[in-house]
């Protein structure tokens, strides 16, 4: 039913008095209305739902490991590989260009090859300059490719070292197996920012672990440096020298 006002109303199924529809309380007999009580207590179930949620977010959160350092070594790690294929590379370059029968000619004078010996040897020469060239080239894409497959993963806990081109192999290390770590940078590591941190280890798989050409290399070794006393406290680990 509706007043003049254009509200709807009700009957108060306790005093029979008629109230607004939306009314929760009878304003007669003090009464809570039923249908409304049951619709505040479903409601009341389904706020009840998130915070269980939450509880289960914040126990995965106290499984999962902070990660302190995530690296890969600097291209600068093949320095010396991009050195000799250098150098590799342009003796190949020259025997493929420089021709060299000239000069065998000149030695052997009284065995002057003839035409046809020529030939075949320039074309010879060629091909093995060529050759060398490629391998060169292949050798030095190979060690690229390892070195930017390498991944340092530090934690409070352990580092997780992986490498491989083809297949992964991973290896971890405890932290509080670290009995001693230092930092190596050399003047060339120091104007282009990077360097190696060389921990000394109780592991006998890595006794001495690497990591090497790393960038920002004084923050890791500070990083890994407090990671690794926190854990022999945890563990009460003494280091007996």
């Amino acid at each position: 039913m509706k007043m003049k006002s254009g509200r709807k109303t009700k009957k108060c199924p306790f005093c029979s008095e008629t109230i607004q529809a939306v009314a929760i309380k009878c304003r007669y007999c003090a009464e809570f209305l039923n249908d409304n009580e049951e619709e505040y207590e479903e409601d009341d179930q389904v706020e009840e739902e998130p915070e269980e949620e939450d509880e289960e977010e914040e126990d995965r959160d106290e499984f999962d490991e902070d990660v302190l350092f995530w690296g890969r070594p600097s291209i600068f790690a093949v320095s010396g590989a991009i050195v000799k294929f250098a150098i590799v590379f342009a003796i190949a370059v020259l025997i493929y260009k420089l021709p060299i029968e000239n000069f065998i000619e000149k030695i052997l004078k009284n065995a002057v090859p003839n035409e046809e010996y020529r030939k075949s040897f320039i074309h010879y020469r060629q091909i093995a300059g060529i050759a060398l060239m490629c391998l060169s080239t292949f050798v030095l894409l190979v060690r690229f490719a390892f070195i930017k497959s390498i991944c340092y993963e530090v934690t409070e806990d352990r580092i997780e070292f992986s490498r491989g081109i083809f297949s992964r192999k991973v290896d971890n290390l405890d932290m509080f197996r670290i009995l001693d770590l230092s930092l190596h940078r050399t003047m060339l590591d120091c104007f282009v920012g990077i360097g190696t941190v060389i921990l000394v280890t109780s592991d006998k798989t890595d006794p001495e672990f690497k990591f090497k050409k790393i960038r920002h290399p004084r923050e890791l070794y500070d990083t890994i440096k407090k990671a690794s006393l926190h854990a022999d406290k945890r563990r009460s680990v003494i280091h007996l020298e």
